[in-house]
């Protein structure tokens, strides 16, 4: 395996990964030129705010090719293009062979929820002080247990004694839906907008063995004892109504997502239907919770 290592400045920086891709890069990556330097720069927004640049102004372009022969060739065609003037080579090299499935497997460790309730990848052995475990592998949706948001709301799911019909709104991977079945909830409606999470949340439930129901939010009728959102601000506000229409007498709503900095607002958002309490934080992330 070659890398092809360039710099590009910001305005040539679609020209050439458009390049790199039509000369049959097996991949290329992206990343700030000046990366641990005082010309660092942040280029993602905080959650539900527009990124501060479309990108950086110098950017490290790396592309991967089976054999130094490929890789010399794909340069000496970029090499020809105009839009390259502006660019420069900073390595063509051989990258040691390795197994990427184990590297990226290392990547990813048990997390701890409580001292006896763990997510665990499929690779990975239980600790031997597990007594209730999530299997569930990275994937194409969010919730894999390492988030704070995620581990707030396991958190309060794990401490409930009874948690009667629930829903959990924006499912990802199923995490939140899995775990309440973990712990006794026998009717489960898991939903999302995204279809690949829906059939992430499919596949998960079936690896744990538990029971749930998986659609688009649709699938959501009547009032459930537990409503779970761990989505972000702006979708929660904005589903205020929505999401407090479906809380049963007595039942519970459980809100994540959330920076502490947005707790006025979120709070604002729901005034007309309850009372939204922090009831966690980590991280500079928050849960808040209301009982109906």
């Amino acid at each position: 395996m070659f890398e092809l290592v360039l710099i590009c400045p910001q305005n040539q920086l679609e020209d050439l990964s458009d390049a790199l891709d039509a000369l049959d890069a097996l991949s290329v990556s992206v990343e700030d030129a000046d990366a641990q330097t005082d010309a660092e720069e942040a280029l993602f927004g905080e959650p539900g705010m527009p990124p501060p640049k479309e990108g950086w102004q110098r950017s490290r372009v790396s592309a991967l090719y089976h054999s130094q022969a490929l890789a010399k060739d794909a340069l000496a065609m970029l090499q020809a293009q105009e839009f390259f003037a502006e660019c420069s080579v900073l390595a063509n090299r051989e990258v040691p062979e390795q197994d990427w499935v184990r590297l990226t497997q290392s990547q990813f460790v048990p997390v701890e929820i409580t001292p006896e309730f763990w997510i665990v990848p499929s690779w990975h052995q239980p600790p031997a002080q597990a007594r209730m475990v999530i299997e569930l592998d990275p994937g194409l949706a969010f919730g894999t247990g390492t988030h704070p948001t995620t581990r707030m709301c396991l958190k309060w799911i794990a401490q409930q004694p009874k948690l009667g019909r629930v829903l959990d709104y924006g499912c990802g991977s199923g995490i939140l839906a899995i775990g309440a079945a973990k712990f006794g909830a026998t009717d489960i409606d898991a939903v999302d907008i995204d279809e690949s999470a829906v059939q992430s949340t499919i596949l998960n439930a079936t690896a744990n063995q538990v029971r749930l129901r998986a659609g688009t939010p649709d699938m959501a009728t009547g009032v459930y004892q537990t409503v779970l959102a761990n989505i972000l601000a702006i979708p929660l506000k904005v589903l205020a109504p929505l999401l407090w229409s479906h809380v049963a007498p007595g039942g519970a709503l459980v809100l994540a997502g959330i920076l502490a900095r947005q707790a006025d607002e979120l709070k604002a958002a729901y005034a007309p239907y309850c009372r939204l309490d922090i009831t966690s934080q980590e991280d500079g992330w928050i849960r808040m919770t209301a009982q109906r």
